[in-house]
């Protein structure tokens, strides 16, 4: 069973169809007054968290007494919690407040996905003219690519997300620690949790636990003003930290010919323009479904423009500092960087196994699509006419849940009703 960190709230749901809009699969229906989410659609990208207007949709995540159940437990933050803060709190402050919150120690996400880095530059080496490298990053794009353009998985770069390879190094490195050890991944977003509870390229996460930012941020807000002496725990250099925002990791890889790009309709018109061979002169492409990337996560806190001029902000005075990209792993030949099998397309959208049958249903359906307004209004609870079609030929809806049709209906029936009322039975009628 795939699970899903995405979930809703039917208490709080009014089935007013504006989370149906926004969703890029289409993986939410309203019926009877209430929302639904498709499971084998949803890809977890939080853009119904974003425009729910009651807070029906929400992002689930693992309890912090998770913690009780190890001996040793290590915070992984991704680069993104620095943004949550004023950039005039350092990075050493952050971590040290973060550490105190209970954990023993903590690894940087930004270190591994300066490594990351690397192994992204070896692969544009070798990379094949006119076939852009896509980052593999996002776990949205990932699952999004594996639904609606299963034709572009070649152009994934098949290697591990920085949060999975940091908890292969801190597993890695504590292996002989006695005790039970847990990795717990600080989390902007609901896809890198449900990443986590299904991976995808492997079979099972080394990460112990997510946290999301929004869940500890006010506990660890107040951990980081109490904080008396930093420990030097920050490792990463500007590089790392950039990958919280757009254009972080597309900057940091040694082409110019890379676009970065953020936001799930942005990300889809551009996936659309390279099946459709419309982009070619590019080397790699940097695509984040959060606006203005992680910092956007739907776990966060805090503006996700105010964030990334934070992030800027670090960068610079890393930079200004004499910041280099370092790489602190003296076990990368131990640690795998890559997908222990090659991803498969998801056929979220056939519409039966067998060929014949689909083909029919599709004929069945265009012909349906035919008969519906157009409108795409979502008053019959679908995001759209042809998905309306598609509920009907499954057997999960039918014409009449379409206000249009079903008044074309009722104006049927009335005429029927009119005639039937003038019909006299022939027993009772009488020659003039």
């Amino acid at each position: 069973m795939y699970f899903h960190s995405v979930t809703l709230d039917e208490s709080k749901c009014k089935g007013c169809t504006v989370c149906i809009k926004g969703c890029p699969t289409e993986a939410i229906r309203v019926q009877e007054g209430c929302a639904h989410i498709i499971p084998e659609r949803c890809i977890d990208c939080g853009e119904c968290i974003r425009t729910c207007p009651h807070g029906a949709k929400m992002a689930i995540s693992d309890p912090f007494t998770m913690l009780e159940d190890y001996d040793y437990t290590v915070a992984i933050p991704a680069p993104t919690l620095y943004g949550q803060f004023k950039d005039t709190i350092s990075c050493n402050r952050i971590l040290t407040g973060l550490k105190s919150l209970g954990f023993d120690d903590v690894y940087e996400v930004a270190v591994a996905a300066e490594i990351i880095t690397e192994k992204t530059n070896a692969m544009l080496a070798d990379k094949k003219p006119g076939f852009p490298l896509i980052s593999s990053s996002c776990p949205v794009v990932v699952r999004l690519i594996q639904s609606r353009f299963p034709s572009l998985l070649d152009q994934l770069a098949p290697v591990i997300s920085p949060m999975e390879l940091s908890a292969r190094i801190v597993k890695e490195r504590e292996k002989d620690r006695p005790g039970k050890i847990g990795v717990f991944f600080i989390s902007p977003c609901a896809a890198k949790v449900t990443a986590v509870k299904t991976p995808r390229g492997f079979e099972k996460s080394a990460v112990d636990g997510v946290f999301g930012i929004k869940d500890i941020y006010k506990s660890l807000s107040k951990a980081v003003n109490e904080v008396e002496k930093e420990e030097p725990l920050s490792k990463a250099s500007y590089v790392g930290i950039s990958w919280a925002r757009t254009d972080g990791e597309g900057s940091a890889v040694y082409s110019e010919n890379h676009i970065s790009v953020d936001g799930i309709n942005h990300v889809i018109d551009i996936l659309e323009n390279i099946e459709n061979g419309h982009i070619q002169d590019v080397d790699f492409v940097e695509l984040m479904s959060c606006p203005a990337g992680c910092v956007g996560g739907p776990m966060t806190v805090e503006n996700p423009y105010i964030a990334k001029t934070r992030i800027y902000n670090r960068e610079s005075r890393n930079r200004e500092k004499g910041g280099e990209v370092r790489n602190p792993v003296s076990l990368k030949e131990k640690v795998s960087f890559e997908w222990d099998y090659k991803l498969e397309s998801s056929s979220i959208y056939q519409l039966d196994p067998d060929y014949q049958k689909a083909m029919q249903m599709m004929e069945e359906m265009e012909k349906i699509q035919e008969g519906l307004p157009g409108l795409d209004c979502g008053s019959c609870g679908a995001p759209s006419c042809r998905a309306l079609a598609e509920d009907i030929v499954r057997g999960n809806a039918s014409e009449t849940d379409c206000v249009f049709k079903l008044r074309e209906k009722i104006r049927e029936l009335t005429h029927e009703m009119i005639e039937l009322e003038n019909y006299m039975p022939p027993g009772l009628y009488k020659k003039p």
